[in-house]
C-alpha cells in the first residue's frame, strides 16, 4: 500500500464539489440558499447556456462582512452555527460551509459584496487559487459569477446532459425556491430571455400561477390546519388535475423545500380512490414545525432530512386533503372547470382573469384517463375506456333500498348536505353510458365505474365491518397448487384467516375451505375465495388494511357492468339512485371519473347559439 498523506486543500474542495456542485442547477441552488439566508427581499438569478459558461446571482441582502470574505471560501467555514447545540435547531438554509469553497473549486468565480454604509470588497478566484482581493464600491447586497464551470473536472464536464435538460434542473430548483418563500421577488433570465418573475408580495397563489399558469391555479384548492407539532397549510390540485410523475409534489418545511417518499405518500392517501392509478397531483405544501423535530444534516444536499413524529405529520397531511377535496364536487366538466362548495345553494366558478381550460380524455393502452389542459374551444373526446372482457351479468343487482320520489329529477331527501345532482334518466348510448339530466344540465354517467363505486362500497363495508358471521359449506372446496405458490400462501395464512376464510393446509401442496364470509355472493364462494387467493400470490408484501383494500376494488370490477351491456329503463334509473347515495360518487376505486356534466351554456356554445355581438357596420 502507498505512503498515506493528507490531501491538498484544492483537491479536497474538488472532491466536495462532487456532492455540493453536482451540476450547474446545485449551484443555482447554493448560492440562492446564500441569499435568502442573508435576508434578501429580491434575488436576481442570470444564466448563459443552461449555467455551463455563467451564471450571475444578485441579491440586496446583508452582505458579508469585509474582513470575514476570504474567510468565507475556506472549507467548513459558516456563521450559521457555532456549537454543536445548533445542530439540533438549524433555521437557516445552508450552515455546512461547503458551497462557497467546493463552487470556486471547480470554477472561475468573482465576488462583490458590502454591507450598508460600508465599502465593499471583490474577490475572484479560478479553481480554487485566490486571483485578488480588493476593496470596491460595491452596492448593499452580495454579487456573484460564475463561470466556466468545471473547467478543470472535463469527465464531470463530460457528463452534463444537454442544455435543454440542465436548463429544466435550473428552473426547477428556481420554482421550488420560490414556491418556498413567496415574500422573496425572484426573477431567471436565460440568455437574456425571462423565465420566471415573481412579485414577492407572500402570496403563494400568485407564485404557483406565475409557475404552472392561471389555469391551474382555478383548478387547485386551499388546505391548511395543525396539530400540536405541525402546521400545513398549501394548494392541492383536483382529482382530475394529474401529472404522470411525482415531480410536481412540492414540500416545504420550515422555508426548506425538502424530498420525502413518505410525506409525498400521505398526499397521495389523502385523495384515496379519487386518484387515477399511475397519476399524482400537483401539490404545495408549507409544512412549520419546532426546528428540533427535524435534523436536516443528513445529506451533503440538504433536500433529504429526518422527521421526529412523522407518522403523525402523514396522518396530518392525509386529513386535511381528504377534508379539503369533501368540500368540492368533483364532477369533472366537459367544457368547463369548476370548483364548487357544498355549502353553497347554487354552482359558482371562482373568479379569475382568464377563461377555464377545455378539457379532453383520451384513451390509453392501459385503460387510465389522461386529462389535456388544451385551450381547445368545444372539442371533446369521450373514448369507451372500460374493460371488454366478457362476463356474465345476469344476476344484476344493486343492494340499496327502493325509496320513492315525487321529483321528476328523483329522490329529493337522499343526501340533503350533498351538491351531487339529482339526475333524470334520458336514455343509453352504445350500452356503455347513461345520459342523464339535471336542474344544471346534461350528464354523462359511464354505468361500468358507476357500479364499480357502488360495488366498492358496499364490499368495504362489509369486509371492514366488525361483524365475524360465517356461513359453512356443507360441501368443503379443496383447492390445488403448485409448491411454490402453496409456500407463499401458508406465509400467509394468518392475514386470510383474519379476512374472514377459514383455511387450512390439506396436504402437500392443497388446502381446504370450510366457511367464508357471510357477504360473500352466493354461487361466487369458489370464485371469490380464489380471486383473494390469487391476489396473495401476485402480491409481495401483505398488509391486512391493503390486502382488504385490493380485494374490495378486484371483486368491485369483476362483478360491475361491462360495457356494451344494454340496460333497461329500470335498471338505468337504479343505477343513478344509487350512485347519488354512495359516500363519493364522482370516482370509480381506480379514480376514473363516474360522470361528466355539460352545462346549458356548454350546449348552447357548441351549437353557436352563443356568440360574440358584432356591431352592425352597414351603411344605411
Amino acid at each position: 500500500m502507498a505512503d498515506i498523506h493528507e490531501l491538498p486543500v484544492i483537491l479536497s474542495d474538488q472532491i466536495a464539489a462532487g456532492e455540493v456542485a453536482e451540476r450547474p442547477a446545485s449551484v443555482v441552488k447554493e448560492l440562492v440558499e446564500n441569499s435568502i439566508d442573508a435576508n434578501s427581499n429580491q434575488i436576481d438569478i442570470t444564466v448563459k447556456d443552461a449555467g455551463l459558461s455563467e451564471i450571475t446571482i444578485i441579491d440586496n441582502g446583508d452582505g458579508i462582512k469585509s474582513t470575514d470574505v476570504e474567510l468565507a471560501f475556506k472549507r467548513h467555514a459558516t456563521s450559521k452555527i457555532n456549537s454543536s447545540d445548533d445542530l439540533f435547531q438549524i433555521s437557516s438554509l445552508g450552515f455546512r460551509g461547503e458551497a462557497l469553497p467546493s463552487i470556486s473549486s471547480v470554477s472561475h468565480l468573482i465576488m462583490k459584496t458590502a454591507q450598508e454604509g460600508k465599502v465593499g470588497k471583490r474577490i475572484e478566484i479560478n479553481g480554487g487559487k485566490l486571483i485578488e482581493n480588493s476593496s470596491s464600491e460595491s452596492r448593499t447586497g452580495t454579487y456573484i459569477s460564475v463561470s466556466n464551470l468545471f473547467f478543470n473536472t472535463p469527465a464531470r464536464l463530460k457528463y452534463m446532459k444537454s442544455q435543454s435538460t440542465e436548463l429544466a434542473k435550473i428552473t426547477d430548483i428556481v420554482n421550488r425556491l420560490s414556491l418556498s418563500h413567496p415574500d422573496i421577488a425572484f426573477s431567471l433570465q436565460h440568455n437574456q430571455r425571462e423565465l420566471l418573475r415573481t412579485s414577492g408580495r407572500n402570496d403563494l397563489q400568485q407564485v404557483l400561477s406565475g409557475i404552472y399558469g392561471k389555469n391551474i391555479i382555478k383548478q387547485m384548492i386551499k388546505i391548511e390546519g395543525s396539530d400540536n407539532d405541525f402546521e400545513v397549510s398549501g394548494y392541492v390540485s383536483l382529482p382530475d388535475l394529474t401529472r404522470a410523475s411525482r415531480k410536481y409534489l412540492s414540500l416545504i418545511i420550515n422555508g426548506r423545500y425538502i424530498k420525502d417518499f413518505m410525506l409525498d405518500k400521505s398526499i397521495i392517501n389523502g385523495y384515496g380512490s379519487k386518484l387515477m392509478i399511475g397519476r399524482y397531483p400537483i401539490a404545495v405544501l408549507n409544512i412549520k414545525m419546532d426546528p428540533k423535530l427535524v435534523d436536516v444534516n443528513v445529506h451533503p444536499t440538504k433536500q433529504e432530512v429526518r422527521i421526529s413524529k412523522k407518522d403523525e405529520l402523514q396522518n396530518l397531511i392525509s386529513k386535511l386533503i381528504d377534508n379539503g377535496l369533501a368540500t368540492k364536487n368533483l364532477i369533472p366538466d366537459a367544457c368547463n372547470k369548476n370548483i364548487i362548495d357544498k355549502k353553497e345553494t347554487k354552482q359558482t366558478e371562482i373568479s379569475f382573469e382568464n377563461s377555464t381550460p377545455k378539457v379532453n380524455f383520451e384513451q390509453k393502452n392501459d385503460d387510465k384517463l389522461v386529462q389535456l389542459n388544451e385551450n381547445k374551444p368545444n372539442e371533446i373526446i369521450i373514448n369507451d375506456i372500460e374493460d371488454l372482457q366478457k362476463q356474465d351479468v345476469k344476476n344484476f343487482d344493486i343492494k340499496y333500498k327502493n325509496e320513492k320520489s315525487n321529483s321528476p329529477f328523483g329522490d329529493q331527501n337522499i343526501i340533503k348536505d350533498s351538491i351531487f345532482p339529482i339526475l333524470k334518466y334520458i336514455g343509453q348510448f352504445h350500452g356503455t353510458y347513461i345520459l342523464a339530466e339535471a336542474e344544471d344540465g346534461l350528464y354523462i354517467l359511464d354505468q361500468h365505474a358507476a357500479q364499480e363505486r357502488i360495488n366498492y362500497e358496499f364490499y368495504l363495508n362489509e369486509i371492514g365491518s366488525t361483524s365475524k358471521d360465517r356461513q359453512t359449506l356443507l360441501v368443503p372446496l379443496v383447492l390445488n397448487y403448485s409448491i411454490t405458490d402453496s409456500l407463499k400462501i401458508n406465509d400467509n395464512l394468518s392475514s386470510i384467516e383474519q379476512f374472514g376464510i377459514g383455511i387450512e393446509n390439506f396436504g402437500k401442496s392443497s388446502f381446504i375451505i370450510r366457511n367464508y364470509p357471510a357477504w360473500f355472493k352466493e354461487g361466487q364462494e369458489e370464485s371469490t375465495v380464489k380471486e383473494i387467493l390469487d391476489w396473495v400470490l401476485n402480491d409481495k408484501k401483505i398488509d391486512l388494511s391493503k390486502f382488504r383494500e385490493k380485494a374490495v376494488i378486484m371483486m368491485s370490477c369483476k362483478r360491475a357492468i361491462k360495457a356494451n351491456h344494454h340496460l333497461d329503463e329500470l335498471e338505468s334509473k337504479e343505477l343513478l339512485k344509487n350512485i347519488r347515495e354512495c359516500d363519493n360518487p364522482y370516482n370509480c376505486p381506480h379514480g376514473r371519473p363516474v360522470l361528466i356534466h355539460f352545462s346549458e351554456n356548454d350546449m348552447e356554445t357548441m351549437f353557436k347559439r352563443i356568440q360574440d355581438p358584432h356591431k352592425n357596420n352597414e351603411e344605411d
